[in-house]
């Protein structure tokens, strides 16, 4: 599999710190539970571990999730992990404070549904964090799938979002430097959403 092959490195493929825009609005996450999927190696979950947040990473790789036990392990946190692919990975309803996508690019078949169950996994008053790459990204060489049909734009994600107060959706180019897979000016698409209360 792909990713286990990536993941296989002794280094970490994309870093050991947090996605920028996690780090900036984490303090908008509710205390407890938080989902981070797609969360390959863990520096997500492990930087919120550290918050003081109950931390599970879902990913399809045994390699990355291995290497994100042995980041909390390094940085004296706990977090959970869960072998699972997100296509069918089942997310009980009105369970999580928040729930954090990174860089996580999926095909349409399979990410609708999925965010579609990520509103309804959010508590009342939960959050969703969001980043990915824009379309434009497509042009560039700093990261990112090379199939158009994984980078969802703004109006996609809105729509995928639909029962989310979207207080923050920007598509924007900023420099990206996480590890050696991004590197350098990237469009982006960042959402902060809150499940109303």
């Amino acid at each position: 599999m792909m990713w286990n092959e990536r993941y296989a490195m002794e280094d970490y493929a994309y870093g050991k710190e947090p996605n920028e825009f996690l780090r900036r609005t984490s303090d908008d996450i509710l205390p407890g539970d938080v989902l981070c999927l797609g969360e390959g190696e863990g520096r997500n979950a492990v930087f919120l571990a550290q918050l003081g947040f109950d931390v599970t990473a879902v990913d399809l790789s045994e390699v990355g999730l291995a290497k994100a036990q042995r980041l909390a392990t390094e940085r004296g946190v706990s977090i959970h992990t869960i072998l699972a692919d997100l296509a069918d990975f089942a997310i009980e309803p009105g369970r999580w404070g928040a729930i954090v996508l990174i860089f996580c690019h999926l095909p349409p078949e399979i990410r609708e549904p999925l965010h579609r169950r990520v509103v309804a996994g959010l508590r009342p008053g939960g959050t969703l964090v969001y980043e990915g790459y824009h379309p434009d990204q497509i042009d560039k060489a700093t990261g990112g799938p090379s199939n158009p049909a994984l980078l969802p734009d703004l109006e996609q994600l809105r729509d995928d979002f639909t029962g989310l107060n979207l207080q923050c959706m920007q598509e924007m180019e900023r420099p990206v430097h996480e590890g050696i897979y991004h590197q350098g000016d990237s469009a982006v698409v960042q959402i902060l959403g809150f499940k109303p209360a």
